[in-house]
Formats: C-alpha cells, structure tokens, sequence
C-alpha cells in the first residue's frame, strides 16, 4: 500500500500495519510507514513515518522524518526531523534540521 503526495521526497510506499510485529532489518530505497511494531534497525533513503500506534526499538537512518509514535534507538536523519505532540523517543537523535 502507497501514498503519493506531491512529493518525490515524502512518498511512502511500504506500510506495516497496527498489529504488524516484524523482528529483524529492514532496508529499503522507498519510504515507510509504521503503525505497528519494529524491532531492529531501519535503513531507507525515503521518508520515515512512525504513527501513533507505531514502535521502533532499534536504529533508524533516513531521508527524512515524521514521528507520531514511538521510537527507542539511535536515530539518524540526512534532512528533517518533524516530531508531533504525541512522539515520545528514547535515544540519540542526528539531524540537519
């Protein structure tokens, strides 16, 4: 499932669903979006979104980024970082902006 809003740079085409518990890396050339739970790192050079219902313990390195969730991890970002009221996140954070 995929979503397209105007942007080269925001599209994410990868989704993992509320409920969804993946174990293990992900690595990817395309955006994601996470609503359920991660554990491991996430390596892309699209956008990451991490919803409300969305955890990630591990490390996250990507383009950009928009966290409602959760996130426990290093967190690397090569552009944007933009945190919600309802993101809480435990771990070192790198950005450009």
């Amino acid at each position: 499932m995929g979503k397209y809003n105007g942007n080269e740079n925001n599209v994410v085409v990868n989704f993992i669903t509320a409920g969804t518990e993946i174990t293990g890396d992900i690595i990817s050339n395309e955006g994601i979006r996470i609503e359920g739970t991660l554990t491991g790192n996430l390596v892309t050079k699209g956008k990451v979104v991490i919803g409300e219902s969305g955890k990630v313990k591990g490390e996250i390195n990507c383009k950009n980024s928009e966290v409602f969730g959760t996130i426990e991890g290093k967190i690397v970002f090569a552009e944007l970082l933009s945190l919600r009221k309802t993101a809480r996140i435990n771990g070192d954070i790198s950005t450009n902006k």
